[in-house]
């Protein structure tokens, strides 16, 4: 059974993208259902319309703009102190589902949520549970992590003794001088990290949850390094940069290939312990191994591991670089990693956002696939017919690349009888093609025909009127101003209309 009419329509509005201010404003209404909030969270918007949002009583409809990723974040920082506590978690929160490229929320939104007091007047959820969904969202970038060291605010210096391992010297010692005495009880409190005895005697006290955590970051005492290899609780030893480097010889070493593998690229393996792993039996281990001598530094090992085993289909949230010179490797080392014979490296290097053009140029040609579609997913001047190859033979990655500025829009019109709707849907919204499929089986194709900027407001009048292309002709920005108007008129007075 096909929906009504006016609910196609206003949904097909909320998504014109020729639509003005006065008319997008006229859907910030509950009135217009579904299609408010999905225009709320699902598109930019005009200043005027966000700022009605912004004023709107209606909590569901400012709790759909806290979830925007279109919007520019600066101007959601209202919302961090709006009465409900669900709109300030859902701005914590971030889009859902979460976007391949997490976008950072401005500092002023991050101070005042982690320093908020409440949760809200609405009582829903508390400050604690805001904080929460705002550190698992991707949204806090690391220059704001390693800024909170020095905050002005005693609650962010706070915070930034939880990251304790990850702070300089400097700023470990600045907090436990700190002029606050909760900042300096806190920053003792959290030293032990780095004091193995101190380590060994808090692990008999964290739950099993909170021990691999322990042993993959904090420093070990000899006790506790043998105690591990006696229970069978080595693999965390195996990435951390504080294990001694007699028990990372003997994790070389280890029966399990997985523990060899995590220790074959690590910066502090000597000579002979690499040659060794090139023979290894296990073909994960030596391809580890051959990658010395790449990672030199921990932040190179680190670029290496999140880039392993992923596969061509990975999907993984991704945020912008770290600025810090000590927290990523050297532009130079990117740059050999690109013309490498390894291709595990080139792919390192085409997740690299910042590589030099003529670099990308090179890898777009790369005869490895994972080379050409990581290429595609993170660097902004991949070719725009790589972009369209990717898109074509990876579903996983389309709904990222069509959100790309340089993802191709016209030229399609030889995937127009593709098996893939998907492929079709794109085709079809080809402004350059002389007959929008419209009578495609497909709804989406035929959605997308209808939206097509190249038929004639007269051809749209008989598409509104079928609610097979209706929400396409709605969203047509070929549709005149005084006719987006009078559809709205029509769906607003018929839902006011008992």
């Amino acid at each position: 059974m096909s929906e009504p009419l006016p609910e196609l329509w206003l949904r097909g509005l909320a998504f014109n993208r020729a639509a003005p201010s006065d008319v997008l404003v006229r859907l910030v209404d509950r009135a217009a259902g579904q299609a408010a909030l999905l225009m709320c969270e699902g598109r930019d918007l005009p200043d005027a319309v966000i700022d009605a949002v912004l004023r709107h009583p209606d909590t569901v409809i400012r709790r759909a703009l806290a979830r925007n990723r279109c919007v520019d974040p600066a101007r959601l920082a209202p919302l961090a102190t709006d009465p409900s506590g669900l709109v300030r978690g859902w701005l914590a929160g971030g889009s859902r589902p979460h976007p391949r490229w997490v976008r950072p929320l401005p500092d002023d939104i991050l101070v005042t949520l982690l320093t908020a007091r409440d949760g809200g007047e609405d009582g829903k959820v508390t400050e604690d549970e805001i904080i929460s969904e705002l550190e698992s969202s991707r949204q806090i970038p690391q220059s704001f992590y390693r800024s909170m060291a020095v905050r002005e605010h005693p609650e962010l210096r706070i915070r930034a003794t939880w990251r304790w391992a990850s702070l300089t010297p400097a700023q470990r010692a600045g907090l436990l001088d700190d002029p606050d005495p909760a900042v300096r009880e806190a920053a003792q409190d959290r030293s032990w990290e780095l004091d193995p005895e101190r380590v060994e005697a808090r692990l008999s006290s964290v739950g099993s949850r909170s021990r691999p955590f322990v042993l993959g970051r904090c420093a070990l005492s000899p006790v506790l390094v043998e105690q591990c290899f006696a229970d069978g609780t080595v693999r965390p030893l195996a990435r951390n940069r504080h294990t001694p480097a007699y028990a990372v010889a003997r994790l070389a070493r280890h029966p399990e290939a997985e523990v060899r593998e995590t220790v074959a690229a690590r910066p502090d393996l000597g000579p002979d312990l690499v040659a060794e792993l090139r023979k290894d039996p296990d073909d994960d281990v030596r391809m580890r191994a051959r990658l010395h001598p790449f990672p030199r530094t921990w932040a190179e090992y680190g670029a290496i591991d999140a880039v392993i085993g992923h596969g061509p289909d990975c999907a993984c949230p991704t945020t912008e670089p770290d600025a810090e010179p000590d927290a990523q490797p050297s532009p130079d080392w990117f740059a050999a990693c690109a013309v490498s014979e390894g291709p595990v490296l080139r792919q390192v290097a085409a997740s690299r956002p910042d590589l030099p053009a003529e670099l990308v140029g090179t890898l777009a040609r790369d005869q490895d696939e994972e080379v050409r579609i990581r290429l595609a997913c993170h660097h902004p001047l991949a070719p725009p017919q790589l972009l369209l190859d990717v898109f074509v033979t990876r579903p996983a990655h389309r709904p990222h690349l069509l959100t790309l500025p340089a993802f191709p829009r016209t030229g399609l019109t030889g995937l127009v009888g593709h098996p893939d709707p998907e492929v079709r849907a794109l085709a079809a919204a080809d402004p350059a093609l002389a007959a929008p499929p419209l009578d495609d089986p497909d709804a989406s194709v035929r959605r997308a025909a209808a939206a097509n900027p190249s038929l004639t407001p007269q051809a749209l009048e008989a598409l509104l009127a079928d609610p097979r292309t209706a929400e396409g002709a709605a969203s047509n920005p070929s549709l005149p101003v005084p006719r987006m108007h009078a559809l709205v008129d029509h769906c607003l007075n018929r839902a006011a209309t008992p």
